[in-house]
């Protein structure tokens, strides 16, 4: 018997390698949901929100697999653009399958009619099959594309080819996947060992490109003597035992890299498009090496750029560089990456007050208690900035969240992919209460899947970065207030273990409980609404207009509460 279109997808997807599909089923998606449960090969995995599905495809991406996704006619598959846009900005593997309405309907403004360009800006490939021909050309591509290019591959389809036949003279290739070496040539190699080996202060940026290359990069740090420095999506792979660590620049990180960037005389950014122009300025000379060429050169100007794999362009590179003597620049960066290290410890020393839990603190105890393997999602906002400084790396280790894009709300479905995708690995969320609340409704995926994860809110009833934001540019808080639910008891009600926890002499116990639980568990934490983290370098304008911010909320009537933070605040300012 020939296969059905709907068939046809199902048998290719698993064929690939996708292990699940995440969408809600309805309408144009009916059929493809029963080619798949006859099927047997592919789990769907019935989420609340389509964009919770996008996100936990793309965890499974990250992961080394290749993440799935749908949305039926119009609605459905709208919802899957902002978690697309974070997986193909990632690079992470996804297949997205749109839907749509039939054909007959198109160009009419039907009922759930929707123009499928909108996904042209979050993928490599986006192609509408509306005769059955071009169903398995285009889904094949789409794969190539997703696998290949690391990214997104789009495969829409109108709803009703799903019931036909596959035509006898269809072309069905399989997926390719080479095993290809990309490295610069070796003139290209020549002459930038020559500028590295020239460099008085030299200075390794590394990003999430130096993932397999931990080994090869350490050594280059160690023959040049350089300070290595590392992205946000590199920290868990170069943060690690690494003697020549002097951490991150930008909002989350420390004087030690961001003075090094400034004062180094030659750069080599590896395996990063890190996206921050302006913690990038220096007058020194730049060498850029990516695997896409079309990314080199455009945060900040580079005098090479190079295209490569990481790993393969320093084993070809390290044979040509001589052990470099002068120490004294790293030597100068690691005795102030030590006082960045010595204040995070200092402001993670104690648990705060009741009601006020020091973040700070929470996020240490959440790293101590993880296993060693854990992998980590946090949303954006305050939750990754207590992240990127708190958890800590054993080269064993996965952090992901919205790091290019920004979203709100990624972290929690994003473990939900992990959790399904790890391979046992204990999946931990930390979660934004603005986060949680935008995508609240798929606690009932975890519930009935009994995903065993560990959620863990930074409950400030605030939206905390956004006010920092706007005490910044001079702004009075306004509208950044919650008024929250309690988190806990919404997650007992989803059939998953919530605790609620004001008291920080109970943190560690809850967090250790948490860890250890066997299934589903939430953690309510009242966290401290003022813990401020501000940038390395912020300017006299920029606190000036702070200052104003506050006496300006003075003004307004909230004396007593504006107090104790320019208190806290500024006992903070002043360490830095």
């Amino acid at each position: 018997m020939p296969l059905t279109i709907a068939e046809t997808i199902v048998d290719m997807l698993a064929d690939a390698g996708v292990k699940r599909l995440y969408a809600v089923t309805g309408d144009s998606l009916n059929l493809l949901n029963d080619a798949i449960r006859r099927d047997g090969r592919i789990d769907w995995i019935h989420v609340r929100h389509e964009e919770a599905g996008a996100y936990a495809a793309m965890a499974e991406g990250v992961l080394g697999g290749l993440g799935c996704c749908a949305g039926s006619s119009g609605p459905g598959h709208v919802h899957l653009v902002n978690g697309l846009y974070d997986a193909h900005r990632w690079g992470a593997p996804v297949i997205a399958l749109p839907s749509t309405i039939d054909r007959a309907d198109y160009g009419m403004e039907s009922f759930q009619e929707t123009d499928l360009a909108m996904f042209n800006g979050c993928s490599w490939y986006n192609e509408l099959a509306q005769i059955p021909e071009q169903a398995p050309r285009m889904l094949q591509q789409a794969l190539q594309n997703a696998i290949t290019r690391k990214g997104v591959g789009v495969f829409g389809y109108s709803g009703d080819i799903l019931p036909l036949d596959l035509p006898k003279t269809a072309i069905a290739s399989p997926v390719y996947r080479p095993e290809t070496i990309v490295r610069p040539d070796d003139a290209t190699l020549d002459e930038l060992a020559s500028l590295l080996s020239g460099a008085k202060r030299p200075l390794i940026y590394g990003g999430m490109g130096c993932d397999h290359a931990r080994d090869q990069v350490r050594e280059l740090a160690r023959r040049l003597n350089a300070p290595l420095g590392w992205t946000l999506k590199g920290k868990m792979a170069l943060e690690h035992d690494n003697p020549n660590g002097i951490g991150m620049t930008g909002f989350i990180g420390g004087k030690a890299c961001a003075d090094a960037i400034a004062r180094a005389d030659v750069v080599l950014l590896l395996g990063t498009d890190f996206p921050w122009k302006d913690f990038l300025k220096t007058d020194a000379r730049i060498a850029q090496v990516l695997t896409h060429g079309e990314r080199l050169g455009r945060r900040t100007h580079v005098e090479m750029g190079l295209i490569g794999d990481v790993r393969a362009t320093l084993d070809a590179l390290l044979p040509r560089l001589e052990n470099r003597d002068d120490d004294s620049f790293l030597q100068d960066r690691l005795g102030v990456y030590k006082s960045d290290q010595d204040r995070l410890e200092h402001h993670a020393g104690t648990g705060g007050k009741t009601g006020e839990i020091s973040p700070e603190y929470l996020t240490a105890m959440i790293s101590q208690y993880a296993d060693d393997d854990a992998i980590f999602t946090a949303d954006t906002g305050m939750t990754t900035v207590w992240a990127a400084r708190y958890l800590k790396s054993t080269g064993k280790r996965t952090f992901m969240g919205s790091f290019s894009h920004g979203s709100m709300a990624n972290a929690m479905p994003q473990a939900m992919g992990a959790a399904l995708a790890g391979g046992g690995r204990q999946s931990i969320a930390l979660c934004g209460d603005g986060g949680l609340s935008m995508l609240m409704g798929d606690l009932a995926t975890i519930g009935q899947y009994q995903l065993p994860v560990k959620m863990v809110v930074y409950n400030n009833s605030s939206l905390g970065m956004v006010e920092i934001e706007m005490q910044l540019a001079g702004l009075a808080n306004y509208q950044t207030e919650m008024v929250n639910p309690d988190f806990a008891q919404v997650a007992k009600a989803c059939n998953i273990r919530g605790v609620t926890v004001d008291d920080p002499d109970k943190v560690e116990d809850a967090v250790r409980m948490a860890m250890a639980h066997d299934g589903p568990v939430l953690l309510d934490v009242k966290t401290d609404r003022y813990a401020v983290a501000m940038p390395p370098h912020t300017s006299v304008d920029q606190l000036g207009s702070y200052a104003l911010s506050e006496a300006k909320m003075i003004l307004s009537g909230r004396g007593t509460e504006v107090i104790d933070q320019i208190s806290t605040n500024f006992k903070y300012l002043r360490d830095l």
